[in-house]
């Protein structure tokens, strides 16, 4: 007899393209004072953060996900929706960051490299240490997850 694995409780969120998205406030990351850049999102999960990385279950966030990540090691991971208008901006990946474009358009550069454009349907990869500006062509809707 084999024994039983631990229930390790998935978080869910039906209908991404249309979920309601909180308020996050402008932009850090905007490049252009002209140009307002206004952030919306949703996190779906998060693992806890090194005060927590114990492994216990962490309380459910507002979508109802755990955070409980089983792993000290996932600590700063999480996943989620992100939204934000069009415009100009700057990135330093500080994390491995991997996202699924619902709708709108962006242009990502390397520093150094050629343009990619990315629409509803497109995956991206950008590891940690990647730099680069994206310029948001309209409002851009994202699925993300940082590890």
């Amino acid at each position: 007899m084999t024994d039983a694995l631990p229930v390790i409780d998935t978080a869910f969120l039906a209908a991404a393209a249309v979920a309601d998205l909180e308020d996050w406030g402008p932009l850090e990351e905007a490049t252009s004072a002209d140009v307002p850049m206004s952030v919306r999102g949703l996190t779906i999960w998060s693992a806890p953060d090194d005060a927590d990385a114990s492994g216990a279950s962490g309380d459910a966030d507002a979508s109802g996900a755990s955070g409980d990540a089983g792993d000290a090691g996932d600590a700063g991971a999480e996943a989620g929706i992100w939204e934000c208008t069009a415009g100009p901006s700057y990135w330093v990946q500080e994390e491995n960051e991997v996202i699924y474009v619902l709708s709108g358009t962006l242009t990502v550069t390397p520093d150094g490299g050629k343009p990619t454009t990315l629409g509803p349907g497109d995956v991206a990869v950008f590891p940690r240490g990647w730099r680069g500006p994206w310029e948001l062509h309209e409002t851009v809707r994202k699925v993300y997850v940082i590890f």
